[in-house]
C-alpha cells in the first residue's frame, strides 16, 4: 500500500519511520518532509496547509492512507476535506481537533464532563483578565486559547507579571490571534507526564508514557520551546495511577467528545501533571506529541499501519496495543539561540554514526540538503533517541550518541531524565 504522512518535524520522521517497518507498505511520501524524512520516504514539496493539493496528490498517485502529524492542518479541517474526497485519512476532524485548537473548549469540556483539570477562568478582554489578577492566588498559569507552537503558557509568579503576561498574550499578540482569547487558571504542583492514545470514536488504547522537557536551560530554566528531550517510560506513572487516568480521564474524554458529536479518530495526547490529589489534565492536544514519539514508537511492538487502520475503521477495540519492556531517551540538538534568534545553514557532521547500529536513532527535525549535505534549517535541528534496557543506560547512551553529531552552534540540555535519578528511584 502507499501512505502519504503530512508534516516536517522529528515526529514526522520517527512516524515515517516506525511505518517503513511495515509489511503492509510499499511507498510512503511525506509533505513537505525534510532532508532526514529522504531516506525513508519520497518528499513532496507541498505545504501542510495546503489542503486541496494535498488531496489532489492523494488522489491522483492512488494513496491507500493518509496520516496528517501536525497540529495546525488538522485543527484547520485538512481531515474534513480528505474524507469528502473518499480517501482514508488517520486524524481528527476539525470539530474534534478543536479540543487541542481551543484551551477554552477543553477547558469547558472538562468541567462539564467533571474530567480532572486545575481551576480556570477564560478571558476575551484584556482589561477583565487584569482585574481578575489583582485578587488571584500566585503563582498561576495563563494560556493563549489558540495553538502557539507549545508555547502559549505563561508561569507568572506575582500580579505584576500576570498583568505583563496579559499585555504579552492579548494586547502585543505574540502569538497572534491564539491569544485572542486566555485561561488564567490555577498553578499545580506535581511531576509532568505526558500520554498518547489511540483513539477509534468510542474505544482509546494508550501508549507508554513519556515525560517531556519544556524549558530551553538545564534545570527546567528558560523559555518555553516546543520540547528539548523527552525520555519513556514515566517511573512515576504506576499501575494505580494509569488505572485511575483510564477510567476517569482517557475514557471519560472520549465519551464526553462523542456525547458532543464530536467523535475523536486519531491520536488523542494527554498532558498529565500528577498532584497531591491526584492526577489532573494540563492540556489536550489531538495528535502525536514532539518529542515524545521518538521515544514511544521506537518501544512500539506492533505494526503501526494495522492500528492507524483499525482507528479509521473503528475496530481499536481488537488490537492488542504492546511495547517493549525496556527505556528510550531522546536528547534533542538545538541551533544555538532557540527558540529565539538563532542561525541556520551549518553544515551537520556525523550522522553516518547511526547507519546500521541497533537501539541508537537520529530523527531530523530542522534540517535541509546543501550541495548534497546536510545543514542545520531550524531551531530543534535533530532528536538524538537511544534504548536501553532501564532509563539509567537508555539516557547514558542517547547522551553518548549526542557526541557523534557536530555542528557550530550546536546546543542541548545535560540534564534529560536527571530528575529520575532526583526522584531516590534504582537508577
Amino acid at each position: 500500500m502507499k501512505v502519504l504522512i503530512v508534516g516536517s518535524g522529528g515526529r514526522e520522521h520517527a512516524i515515517a519511520w516506525k511505518i517503513s517497518k511495515s509489511s503492509k507498505v510499499d511507498k510512503i511520501y511525506c509533505a513537505p518532509g525534510n532532508a532526514g524524512i529522504e531516506e525513508v520516504a519520497e518528499c513532496v514539496p507541498i505545504g501542510a496547509m495546503e489542503f486541496e493539493r494535498l488531496a489532489d496528490f492523494a488522489q491522483e498517485n492512488k494513496i491507500d492512507l493518509t496520516v496528517i502529524g501536525m497540529d495546525d492542518p488538522l485543527v484547520g479541517g485538512i481531515v474534513d476535506i480528505f474524507e469528502a474526497r473518499g480517501l482514508r485519512v488517520f486524524g481528527p476532524r476539525k470539530n474534534a481537533a478543536v479540543i487541542e485548537g481551543s484551551k477554552a473548549f477543553s477547558k469547558d469540556l472538562m468541567k462539564k464532563y467533571n474530567i480532572p483539570t486545575a481551576a480556570y477562568e477564560t478571558f476575551d478582554n484584556a482589561e477583565e483578565a487584569v482585574h481578575y489578577l489583582e485578587t488571584a492566588s500566585y503563582p498561576i498559569v495563563l494560556k493563549a486559547d489558540g495553538l502557539a507552537l507549545g508555547k502559549g503558557v505563561l508561569i507568572c509568579n506575582s500580579f505584576e507579571e500576570a498583568k505583563e503576561g496579559v499585555r504579552t498574550l492579548m494586547l502585543d499578540k505574540q502569538f497572534g490571534s491564539a491569544g485572542d482569547q486566555i485561561v488564567i487558571e490555577e498553578f499545580l504542583i506535581g511531576r509532568e507526564v505526558s500520554v498518547l492514545c489511540f483513539c477509534d470514536g468510542k474505544t482509546i488504547q494508550t501508549m507508554t508514557s513519556a515525560q517531556d522537557h519544556k524549558r530551553a536551560k538545564d534545570g527546567d530554566q528558560g523559555l518555553n520551546t516546543g520540547g528539548m528531550g523527552t525520555f519513556s517510560p514515566s517511573p512515576f506513572y504506576t499501575d494505580e495511577i494509569d488505572a485511575f487516568c483510564k477510567k476517569y480521564i482517557y475514557q471519560s474524554t472520549i465519551d464526553a467528545m462523542r456525547q458532543e458529536g464530536r467523535d475523536f479518530v486519531g491520536v488523542l495526547f494527554v498532558g498529565l501533571i500528577l498532584t497531591k490529589d491526584g492526577p489532573k489534565v494540563l492540556e489536550y492536544n489531538a495528535r502525536f506529541g514532539d518529542p515524545e514519539t521518538q521515544v514511544v514508537l521506537t518501544r512500539m511492538k506492533n505494526d503501526i499501519v494495522d492500528v492507524f487502520e483499525a482507528c479509521v475503521d473503528g475496530t481499536l477495540d481488537a488490537v492488542d496495543l504492546q511495547f517493549e519492556d525496556n527505556a528510550a531517551v531522546c536528547v534533542v540538538l538545538a541551533s544555538g539561540g532557540y527558540p529565539e534568534k538563532y542561525e541556520k545553514g551549518f553544515e551537520i557532521d556525523g550522522l553516518e554514526s547511526f547507519k546500521d547500529k541497533q537501539n541508537y536513532f537520529v530523527f531530523h527535525a530542522g534540517t535541509a540538503k546543501k550541495d548534497k549535505k546536510f545543514v542545520t534549517n531550524g531551531g530543534r535541528v535533530l532528536g538524538v533517541t537511544a534504548l536501553g534496557k532501564d532509563l539509567k543506560e537508555a539516557r547514558a547512551e542517547a547522551y553518548r550518541a549526542t557526541e557523534w553529531i557536530s555542528f557550530e552552534n550546536k546546543y542541548m540540555r545535560h540534564d534529560i531524565g536527571k530528575a529520575i535519578d532526583e526522584a531516590g528511584s534504582d537508577l
